[in-house]
């Protein structure tokens, strides 16, 4: 009898965390399912367990908190799972100007999306090495690729996941553990409430379904691809801010921070 995979994802309880839960399930994996929603977890643990007949494990968890990823990574050990696909996923954002905008949140953004994710790879992706076989998945965003006026750690934060995942795929390589970074645009989550940006411009020129995001992400994880932006439109802007002066790339974004008339 074949042993099944497990996948390790944060942000489970919606959005793109939960559509990826949905497609691993669906493959057969057995899931560890983090975020600090219990309930949530709960219900979405017992539905996928009854629909696709895997074993899902839920874990409660701030990793905005510096001892989280580590005790996440003890709850893993005193249950002998081990993670095949890890998936950084947690994180968000936050718009205004810097000078006016509360350091508190800023700091906790950067725990989770660098501090955390970066931690918690550092667990995971040794214990694959080990077994000469897993998959990692972090999610960046379009952000990476240029600074955001308006939401500067945000977009700075995302540059460095962008960053750290492309370095850390080469040095990889040839030990059976790969790496993927996904860098979505606008895409329809929870992200956009808590961040305030629905209002924006960049909203308006339309946002992806995260169902259609986590489907992008999953193929490319699954075929060891190192890159992913997703959807035709992204890619363009991907692709033409390497082009521009990042003076002129920086004004773009600012103006695209803004509130859409």
């Amino acid at each position: 009898m074949t042993t099944k995979r497990t996948a390790l994802i944060t942000g489970a309880s919606g959005g793109i965390g939960y559509e990826l839960a949905k497609l691993f399930a669906k493959d057969g994996c057995n899931l560890v399912l983090v975020a600090r929603n219990a309930d949530k977890l709960q219900t979405i643990a017992s539905n996928l367990q009854t629909e696709y007949a895997v074993t899902a494990h839920i874990v409660p968890l701030n990793l905005s908190l510096p001892n989280s990823p580590d005790e996440l990574f003890q709850f893993t050990q005193r249950h002998n799972i081990a993670v095949d696909y890890l998936v950084n996923n947690a994180g968000f954002g936050l718009v205004g100007k810097f000078v006016e905008s509360d350091l508190s949140t800023e700091l906790e953004m950067i725990q989770l999306n660098v501090t955390a994710l970066t931690h918690l790879t550092k667990l995971f992706a040794k214990e694959m090495v080990k077994r000469k076989f897993g998959k990692i998945m972090n999610i960046a965003s379009t952000a990476a690729f240029q600074a955001g006026p308006l939401m500067a750690v945000y977009y700075a934060s995302k540059a460095y996941v962008l960053s750290f995942s492309e370095a850390i795929a080469n040095e990889l390589k040839g030990t059976g553990v790969s790496v993927t970074v996904v860098c979505p645009g606008p895409t329809v989550t929870e992200f956009g409430k808590r961040a305030k940006v629905e209002n924006t411009k960049l909203f308006a020129f339309g946002a992806m379904s995260a169902q259609k995001v986590a489907k992008i992400g999953y193929r490319a994880l699954m075929s060891g691809k190192t890159i992913v932006v997703t959807g035709v439109k992204n890619k363009m802007f991907a692709q033409s801010v390497r082009l521009a002066p990042r003076k002129i790339t920086a004004s773009i974004a600012r103006y695209l921070q803004e509130i859409g008339e």
